[in-house]
């Protein structure tokens, strides 16, 4: 990433926009130097870790490259964490001092935590920058492996955990995508996205970085200004991560919506359905890659990847059985499409030829012994091959079902319910059961005359929703619950179950379903 930053130090054209202000990327350079020059100023003992608690603006971006350049590890702290869980967030990764500002730091107000926090849009803040003003632009000597920043995983499935992304994890992506993409410094990508999290790092922000192009911040993602927004700062390029498409397909149309500037999308996590709409409506190419925070495994589409599925298996990932470590059998398909053998042939996906980009968690020597076994990186995703060698996502390992004997996962029954015109969204999960073990519930966010009646006929239809695989409960939800970076919380739906205040129905014997009560 030092590398990229110095290639960028003599460039005069615009680097960085936000809101009405813009940067030359020698002056995003420059700034990024007194930021370094700051930040080995107040270094105290210790690993040299500094919490970032900020919203999208240009101080994160400054900091990025004040860390590359003084040898600091920004740490991301996640804004929607609160109390005891963010303080648990800054010791667990031994930030030596937070950096935050006014509209974030009373998060950190009653907060035990012994490190200094400044804010960085306080006069003492930049008292503090007045002192480095025109510092030399002098680097410490950085390698591919070293650390730079720790990312946290969502936390979906517990108390998120801090990974290690090197230098090398966040730099290769960003000039793979540029290359990938043909992105160069006439381009304006556009990053709404988190800059916490590493989808905005190596998909947003890296991307423009070695491109040379404008890199154009909005604070926080909004839907309704996604498109203002493009044709705003003329953004070629933009990335994604969760439902952020589905969440500006759901705005108004417009006649006018194609015409944009718009040309590349990227992310992870979109549905099939959502990317054909978004590329159609904004007239734009949409790309739906696999990966996850830790990178041990990443796989792309091919224009020959068929709908639904994520693409072809790069070498030496394999889909593997959990419990015996072999490879699974290849999926069987009846004419109407049901998997039929969901035992044999859904897997963990895992890297058997070593870690990949995972450099590990920080502090957690426990979940990194559990990614990597037997010299192996065991992704904890789910998955199936078909017969042409094609991976399709079943979910992650904690959304096997098991229903009256049956081992069930839950993106495939998602991606039957997501068929439905008027299901935005679906999310399908757990709910215990003493009889047959678990019950399937999906909630639903849906639009339009969405009703149940119809919804009962629509799944009777679907030939290939296996009869264990109907859910017995169905939640309308108006949203989901979600993290920072828009993935859904299924553990908070799955610990409210039925006591929820959003209409629950029950599926009766008959087929049909009927309001429950609780």
């Amino acid at each position: 990433m030092t590398e990229l930053l110095l290639a960028r130090a003599d460039d005069g054209r615009c680097g960085l926009r936000f809101e009405d202000s813009s940067w030359t990327w020698a002056e995003v350079v420059r700034r990024c130097a007194e930021r370094a020059s700051l930040l080995r100023s107040l270094r105290r003992p210790g690993p040299f870790h500094v919490g970032v608690l900020l919203g999208n603006v240009p101080e994160f971006t400054f900091l990025l490259g004040g860390a590359a350049f003084s040898g600091a590890v920004l740490v991301g702290l996640n804004p929607t964490r609160r109390g005891a869980a963010l303080a648990r967030d800054v010791r667990v990764t031994d930030c030596q001092l937070v950096l935050t500002d006014a509209a974030h730091a009373d998060l950190l107000a009653d907060l035990d935590l012994d490190v200094p926090v400044l804010e960085v849009d306080s006069p003492a803040w930049s008292d503090l920058l007045a002192e480095h003003a025109g510092a030399e632009l002098a680097p410490v000597a950085a390698g591919p492996d070293d650390l730079l920043v720790l990312v946290f995983t969502s936390g979906t499935g517990g108390d998120p955990k801090a990974v290690r992304c090197t230098h090398a994890k966040i730099a290769f992506p960003g000039r793979m995508l540029a290359e990938r993409f043909g992105l160069t410094g006439e381009d304006v990508t556009y990053v709404a996205m988190p800059l916490f999290h590493s989808n905005a790092l190596m998909a947003g922000w890296a991307v423009g970085l070695a491109a040379g192009a404008t890199i154009a911040l909005r604070r926080r993602f909004s839907a309704s200004g996604f498109l203002p927004d493009v044709r705003r700062f003329g953004a070629t390029y933009a990335n994604y991560v969760g439902k952020p498409l589905a969440h500006v397909l759901a705005t108004p149309p417009r006649p006018d919506d194609a015409d944009n500037p718009l040309r590349v999308v990227y992310g992870n996590e979109a549905n099939e359905r959502d990317l054909r709409r978004f590329a159609e409506r904004f007239g734009c190419l949409v790309v739906d890659g696999f990966g996850s925070t830790e990178g041990g495994i990443a796989i792309s589409r091919t224009p020959d990847t068929p709908p639904g599925a994520l693409g072809r298996l790069p070498e030496g990932v394999a889909v593997l059985d959990p419990e015996t470590g072999k490879p699974c059998a290849t999926a069987e398909f009846s004419p109407d499409g049901t998997l039929l053998n969901p035992d044999e042939a859904i897997g963990e996906l895992v890297n058997t030829a070593g870690a990949g980009w995972f450099a590990g968690y920080y502090n957690a020597p426990e979940a990194d012994a559990e990614r990597m076994r037997d010299g192996m990186y065991w992704s904890g995703d789910l998955a199936y091959l078909d017969a042409d060698g094609f991976c399709h996502f079943a979910g992650r390992t904690a959304d096997w079902l098991r229903v009256d004997g049956e081992n069930l996962a839950t993106a495939p029954i998602e991606r039957v319910l997501q068929r439905h015109p008027e299901v935005r969204e679906a999310a399908v999960y757990g709910v215990p059961d003493p009889v047959v073990g678990d019950q399937v519930m999906a909630a639903l966010v849906t639009t339009g005359a969405f009703t149940v009646e119809e919804f009962a006929g629509f799944l009777s239809a679907q030939a290939d929703l296996g009869p264990k695989q109907w859910p017995r409960y169905l939640r309308l939800a108006s949203d989901l619950p979600r993290t920072a970076t828009h993935k859904v919380l299924k553990r908070q739906l799955q610990s409210e179950a039925l006591g929820t205040e959003d209409p629950v129905y029950r599926r009766s014997d008959r087929g049909t379903y009927v309001r429950h009560r609780a």
